[in-house]
């Protein structure tokens, strides 16, 4: 696991999007950098071998609970070197540009993944598989309490993952994977360590581990620390919400930040499974940059208990068992110091999942999940009330052999009960008096992976899925700052229910690979927050100021799209090439009036180029996004920009361990860009990082 060393830091902002390195090369050295779990490694030689080529696929951790080799829903897998290069100071900036994915952009402290057009509480977070309780999802100015520094592997699930996670994952899944409990017995003392310099935020940045065991008991320590400065981008001229043009800068101001934490965890591993407990922690100031001087300062600490049993006898063979607790907080802090508002959220998560024996032709898993969040909102900008919600549930996933390959599928009984405990203070009504809702939701799905030839496959997947609007959709009312508007829930919503197909169709041969891929999502009901036309007039420390109103309101919708992935590997002279490109799309609408739904990435290509010899590899690779002028009638187009990024790997022996090093120069043409996935009232302060360089350090033992 990769994990950080505490080290002084102040920001997390991006390390663009560098590379989507190929799988084949960056890979294998991620492989090589990486310290084994069973034993510490040798000690390298003086000079490390030349990296191997790698044509072997990771097996996807994250919605496929029966481990198979191949699953119907697409997924990406980020680890080792490839990683590394990617990590920026948020886990949305680290996702932004694999196929299907972009980035909600706040500025570079709070962003959050977006799927296939979808976001907020429609992408679930995960960590290990469990739940992230935090208030990420309410607003655009949250951010997710993960800071990519401790992660060691990222999965991305796209598509619908409610079937083992629940309604808010009917956009996808992001699961974010440590080794802070272990699961297999360690040997001996290993570790890594890892330090960052450099980029549009001026990253001071690191990151370290220790893992050590005796065979049956294991223990694993880490930290980390980043600290960054004032985003730097191409100069502009900044434009508030309410249309004000500030002075030009080449810096987005109230950007900085300082983020730490650390964990501690242990195991007991036997033959046939294990039982471990970790505690975390994650602490972070970020400037907002809609409001020059506020401050967040956001807490997150985790408890934790995982186990697993194999190999049993009897109607069950594998038990596995995931207990959470989380307790957050989150300070909004005014630029006198005084606390605006205060955000809190308590949050209980098991989950439990039995692999059953076979039945005639089937394999599969029953699991139940149980979760307790409680969120309060105190403040004078406080748009919510103090909620409560409940989710129980139980689902079924089956597969089994069938003539044109692999099928699966499931079902998931799922309620929810979404409480409001109504005004804080009787005397200044704003919410109303305490009220409930509940809701049964029910979701399958079918899917299916067919080799009809050597090379080539095809998968496919449909799925019915089904959200509980949750307690901001319902019971929101007042002011949001950090979008500039009047938002209303409606206490009255139903069920989001929505149907989604997958097709996807691949060649591959060893590193070569061609995978051509489309879905439709259709919804019959879609919670959206809709522009009335109505202006609302609160008083405030300024006097009157006016917003505009949003209502959150249940639409049919319809988003459809194409994601194209396809490499090539070239040798020659002892030179490896790997060319690689991607290509993708979303088309998303409202079925009632047929105008565009917002905050959409437009199309999408990039190409890349990796080249690699000996213990050197290098990489080009040019991003190109086109014009978004497929907007809402209330927000306003985005131009298309060409982004072009370099980055040179070394690997190396640093005292007889395992080490590389990385230079890599992002938006090298300085081209001023802006994120069609950003909120319209606050786009225009956030262009996306200017030209930088970043280097780091990483060592392995």
């Amino acid at each position: 696991m990769t994990l950080p060393f505490a080290i002084p830091c102040r920001r997390a902002a991006a390390c663009l999007s560098l590379a989507l390195l190929s799988p084949g090369a960056w890979a294998q050295a991620g492989a090589a950098v990486a310290p084994p779990r069973a034993a510490p490694p040798a000690a390298s030689a003086a000079t490390p071998p030349p990296r191997q080529p790698s044509t072997l696929a990771p097996v996807i951790v994250t919605g496929n609970p029966l481990g198979s080799g191949e699953i119907a829903s697409p997924s990406t897998v980020l680890s080792g070197e490839e990683l590394v290069l990617r990590r920026g100071g948020s886990l949305g900036e680290t996702l932004n540009g694999l196929p299907g994915v972009s980035s909600t952009y706040f500025g570079p402290n709070a962003n959050r993944p977006v799927i296939r057009g979808l976001d907020g509480d429609r992408v679930r977070i995960l960590n290990n598989a469990g739940a992230s309780f935090d208030a990420s999802s309410l607003s655009f100015d949250h951010a997710v309490p993960v800071d990519p520094l401790a992660v060691e592997r990222i999965e991305v699930l796209r598509g619908p993952g409610a079937l083992l996670y629940g309604g808010s994952a009917i956009g996808g899944v992001v699961n974010t994977i440590d080794n802070r409990i272990p699961k297999y017995p360690l040997s001996g003392l290993s570790g890594s360590a890892e330090l960052r310099l450099g980029g549009a935020e001026r990253e001071r940045g690191g990151a370290a581990l220790l893992e050590a065991g005796n065979g049956s008991f294991a223990v694993h320590a880490d930290a980390f620390g980043r600290e960054t400065s004032d985003l730097s981008v191409p100069r502009h001229a900044p434009i508030e919400a309410d249309g004000t043009v500030l002075e030009r800068t080449d810096r987005i101001r109230n950007s900085a930040a300082k983020s730490d934490g650390g964990a501690l965890g242990g195991s007991w591993t036997f033959g046939s499974g294990y039982l471990g407990v970790s505690a975390d922690t994650y602490d972070s100031r970020y400037g907002i940059v809609a409001e020059e001087g506020v401050i967040i300062r956001m807490k997150r600490d985790q408890l934790a208990l995982a186990g697993e049993v194999r190999d049993l006898s009897g109607p069950f063979k594998t038990l596995r068992v995931q207990l959470n607790d989380s307790r957050y907080r989150h300070l909004e802090v005014e630029e006198g110091g005084e606390v605006g508002t205060t955000f809190r959220t308590t949050g209980t998560g098991l989950r439990v999942e039995a692999e059953h024996a076979p039945w005639g032709p089937f394999k599969g898993v029953v699991g139940a999940q149980l979760e307790r969040v409680d969120f309060s909102a105190l403040g004078e900008e406080a748009f919510v009330p103090t909620t409560d919600t409940r989710r129980r549930a139980l689902f079924l996933v089956e597969e089994a052999a069938s003539p044109i390959g692999t099928l699966s599928g499931g079902v998931r009984l799922e309620r929810v009960e979404v409480s409001s405990r109504g005004d804080a203070d009787p005397e200044e009504p704003k919410f109303g008096p305490p009220a409930s809702r509940s809701f049964t939701l029910r979701s399958a799905s079918i899917g299916d992976v067919w080799k009809f030839a050597p090379l080539w496959s095809l998968s496919a997947s449909l799925s019915s899925t089904a959200r509980a609007p949750t307690s901001f959709e319902l019971f929101a009312n007042g002011v949001h700052v950090a979008t500039a508007a009047y938002e209303r829930g409606d206490p009255m919503l139903g069920i989001e229910r929505g149907n989604n197909l997958d097709l996807a169709v691949q060649w591959k041969e060893g590193a070569n690979r061609v995978r051509l891929g489309a879905y439709l999502a259709r919804f019959s009901r879609f919670i959206s927050l809709e522009a009335t036309g109505n202006t609302i007039t609160e008083d405030g420390e300024d006097g009157e100021q006016s917003f505009p109103e949003f209502q959150y309101r249940a639409i049919r919708a319809e988003l459809r799209g194409v994601e194209i992935e396809a490499s090539h590997r070239l040798q020659l002279r002892g030179w490896t090439f790997d060319f690689s490109g991607k290509l993708d799309t979303t088309r998303a609408s409202n079925r009632d009036t047929g105008e565009p739904l917002p905050r959409i990435a437009p199309l999408r290509v990039t190409f890349g180029v990796d080249a690699a010899t000996g213990p050197w590899l290098g990489r080009l690779e040019i991003e190109r996004a086109s014009r978004q002028d497929r907007v809402p009638a209330l927000d306003s187009e985005t131009a298309g920009y060409t982004l072009v990024n370099l980055a040179l790997t070394h690997r190396f022996a640093l005292l007889g361990k395992d080490a590389f090093w990385f230079v890599k120069g992002t938006n090298l043409a300085d081209k001023l860009a802006y994120s069609a996935a950003t909120v319209e009232t606050i786009r225009g302060l956030v262009p996306l990082p200017g030209r930088a360089v970043k280097a780091g350090l990483r060592v392995a033992f």
